[in-house]
C-alpha cells in the first residue's frame, strides 16, 4: 500500500501519513546519537562522533566539529542525520540570527530562531519537487526572556522545548535513562557526568574515547552577563570518559 503514495512528499496515504517525512525520520534514527540536557545553570549537548579514521585531519573543516555548531553568540546546536542537510539549515539559522541583530540591535530570542527554521523545514513537506531535510537538531541557548532553553526539531517542522531529550540512534533507550535519572535541580557538573553516562549506554562502542564523542556547553558568566559556548577538547573529555569506562567495568565485574 505504501508504494502507491510514497513517491511524492505532498501525497497523503489513506491513513493520513506522509511517508517521505517518516522515511526522513527513519534515516535520523540510524544516525549517531545526540543528547541534550538543561541544568539550572546551563545546557549541555553530547553526540556520538562517527568519523574516526586516523587519516583524517582533525583540524579540517567538517572533521573537527562533526555534530556541534555555534549558531550565534548565545545559541548552539547538535545534529543527528545527514550532515550535508544540516549544513544548509545551520547556515539558514546563522543568517536569520544576524539579520535580527542587524535590525533590532539585540540577540534573537532562542525560540524565535527555532520557529523560523522550523517554518522553513515545514515548507519542504508541503511543496512538490522537494524532499524533507534528513536531519534533526537540538538547540541550546539563553536569552533574557526564558533564560536557559533546550529545543528539539524534526524533519516535519515540529519543535518543542525539553528538559532533557535524545535524537538519533537508540534515542528511545537514552530517553528512558534520562527519565530515571534527571532532576529539576541538577547542576552543570552533574549534568555533564549524566549525559556522558547516558551516551555510553546508547553507543555501539564498548569503550568511550575522545575521538568518538563530542561535548559542548552553554553557560552564562554572571559577572559580565556574556553567554559562553564551550566545546570540550580531548584534555577535558578524557577524565570524564575514563570515569564512565571504569564504572562500566565495575558493573561488569559485579554481574559476573
Amino acid at each position: 500500500m505504501a508504494r502507491r503514495y510514497d513517491s511524492r512528499t505532498t501525497i497523503f496515504s489513506p491513513e493520513g501519513r506522509l511517508y517521505q517525512v517518516e522515511y526522513a525520520m527513519e534515516a535520523i534514527s540510524n544516525a549517531g546519537a545526540a543528547i541534550g540536557l538543561r541544568a539550572v545553570d546551563g545546557v549541555v549537548l553530547a553526540a556520538e562522533k562517527k568519523i574516526t579514521s586516523k587519516l583524517l585531519d582533525t583540524n579540517a573543516v567538517g572533521v573537527r566539529r562533526e555534530k556541534m555548531y555555534k549558531l550565534d553568540d548565545h545559541v548552539a546546536c547538535a545534529v543527528a542525520g545527514i550532515t550535508a542537510d544540516a549544513n544548509i539549515l545551520i547556515n539558514t539559522c546563522r543568517l536569520a540570527a544576524q539579520r535580527y541583530t542587524l535590525t533590532y540591535q539585540e540577540p534573537i530570542p532562542v525560540e524565535q530562531l527555532v520557529r523560523a527554521l522550523c517554518d522553513n523545514k515545514q515548507g519542504y513537506t508541503q511543496y512538490g519537487g522537494l524532499r524533507p531535510f534528513g536531519v534533526s537538531l537540538l538547540y541550546a541557548g539563553w536569552d533574557d526572556d526564558r533564560q536557559f532553553q533546550l529545543y528539539q526539531s524534526d524533519p516535519s517542522g515540529n519543535y518543542g522545548g525539553w528538559k532533557a531529550t535524545a535524537i538519533g540512534g537508540n534515542h528511545a533507550a537514552a530517553q528512558n535513562l534520562l527519565k530515571q535519572e534527571y532532576k529539576d535541580d541538577i547542576t552543570m557538573t552533574d549534568a555533564v557526568k549524566l549525559i556522558v553516562k547516558v551516551l555510553s549506554k546508547t553507543m555501539d562502542s564498548t569503550t568511550l574515547t575522545p575521538d568518538k564523542v563530542e561535548l559542548s556547553t552553554i553557560m552564562r558568566n554572571e559577572e559580565t552577563g556574556r553567554v559562553v559556548y564551550k566545546v570540550y577538547d580531548e584534555a577535558d573529555l578524557k577524565p570524564l570518559l575514563d570515569a564512565v569506562n571504569e564504572e562500566k567495568e565495575k558493573d561488569k565485574e559485579k554481574e559476573s
